[in-house]
């Protein structure tokens, strides 16, 4: 679906794009005939994209890693497509001046849902894979080494007071979830790099929205 002609894939692209110290964006998509449009998608913005399991997404994720040979994932989910490059840059930071495996910004829930970050090496992400059975833990890419704290050394980052609202939804699921984020983008502006801070003065300032 678009916004001024914009589907919301790109606006997560653009948004990820702006991050300088991220080497490359992959999109991991599904070898299922109804996603070959994301595969368009990424040929025609030029972004890298791997095929792999719709149910196992630990092993889609683990094939891109190893097909790219990427040293350090920041994994982002495509329904979180206003997420602010800030807070990425800043999980970022904390994890390259820490001696550590994986972070994550959504284990405690303190930020919006929608500004989730999660970070990790690939020599976690293989482990992951060489170990996880549970059928959540396959489709959910670092459940694994969340339920593992003993194996994988782990930073949980919690929001600071201005950017504190756990229970405001942003991510993009339901019909409902495109009609506010459409209006968050439509009143901020589709063609600006809005922060989680801008968008939630503008709800604080309309509630109806």
């Amino acid at each position: 679906k678009t916004v001024d002609g914009k589907p919301m894939l790109k606006f997560l692209i653009d948004r990820l794009r702006t991050i300088k110290s991220i080497d490359e964006i992959i999109i991991a998509t599904t070898i299922n005939k109804e996603d070959d449009p994301i595969v368009k998608f990424s040929e025609n913005e030029k972004v890298s994209y791997f095929r792999g399991s719709e149910l196992n997404v630990l092993e889609r994720v683990y094939f891109a890693a190893k097909k790219f040979k990427v040293d350090q994932i920041i994994k982002i989910t495509s329904d979180c497509p206003i997420i602010d490059p800030s807070i990425v840059e800043h999980c970022m930071r904390v994890y390259d001046n820490n001696d550590i495996d994986f972070l994550s910004n959504a284990h405690i829930r303190s930020y919006p849902d929608g500004m989730d970050v999660v970070i990790f090496n690939f020599p976690s992400l293989e482990k992951s894979y060489q170990m996880a059975n549970d059928s959540k833990e396959l489709e959910h890419v670092s459940l694994f080494m969340r339920r593992n704290p003993q194996i994988f050394r782990s930073i949980y980052l919690v929001a600071p007071p201005e950017l504190h609202w756990p229970e405001l939804g942003l991510t993009l699921d339901e019909k409902d979830d495109f009609n506010l984020i459409s209006n968050i983008i439509s009143t901020l502006g589709s063609n600006s790099i809005f922060s989680c801070g801008e968008v939630i003065q503008l709800l604080r300032k309309k509630p109806e929205l």
